[in-house]
């Protein structure tokens, strides 16, 4: 019952990680970096790259704006007509800038940003836990599918499994698999959510 218990728990909030990870939906920057209609008209009318650059400073000069391209402009999106704050990306699977993204994950089928990133690593974390759970119930069973002998009383009657043998094929099959998969996918876990451990230790993010 115990073993049941923990499983369920495990099991949902694996589930509500998961479900919070696919169904928050990305924040977009805020309307104070999007251009107004006459910025946006200024902008698109001029020709010249260093005035374009001057007007983008200029409008930036009043918002939190610190990080800068490569040759010291202001970071700007096209297709989405705004100034991009600190850690913003254009998302081209989701067609919009994303606060503070991450990565687009075609696990979730979501934008990994500042609107659900705490739930991607509970996600992560949740998932390795699970994954271990059901290697360490089930290496029990792995060690007796290996170890355990066929006895018989006699040598005349026929032999009979030993006390906890496994002797369907099928079930010995069925644990060998499990235990596989749980493994491959805690150690693959144990990599993915270390590595974004430590770029929350760090202060950073993929991008």
């Amino acid at each position: 019952v115990a073993y049941l218990v923990v499983f369920h728990i495990l099991f949902v909030l694996f589930v509500w990680t998961y479900w919070k990870s696919v169904f928050t939906l990305p924040i977009q920057p805020g309307k104070k970096f999007h251009m107004s209609y006459a910025d946006q008209e200024r902008y698109e009318n001029e020709e010249r790259p260093e005035v374009q650059r001057q007007i983008l400073a200029e409008i930036a000069r009043k918002l939190p704006v610190y990080t800068r391209t490569g040759n010291g402009g202001i970071r700007f999106c096209d297709r989405c007509q705004l100034i991009k704050p600190d850690r913003c990306h254009h998302c081209s699977v989701c067609a919009m800038c994303v606060l503070k993204m991450d990565h687009h994950c075609p696990w979730v089928n979501n934008c990994i940003g500042f609107s659900n990133y705490k739930f991607f690593l509970l996600f992560l974390a949740y998932s390795l836990l699970y994954c271990l759970y059901i290697a360490a119930t089930v290496f029990k069973y792995f060690i007796k599918y290996w170890t355990v002998t066929r006895h018989s009383p006699e040598p005349w009657m026929s032999p009979e499994p030993a006390c906890g043998e496994l002797t369907n094929g099928r079930s010995k099959f069925h644990i060998l698999f499990l235990l596989f998969v749980a493994i491959m996918f805690f150690v693959s876990l144990m990599f993915l959510f270390g590595y974004h451990c430590w770029l929350v230790s760090r202060n950073r993010s993929t991008l």
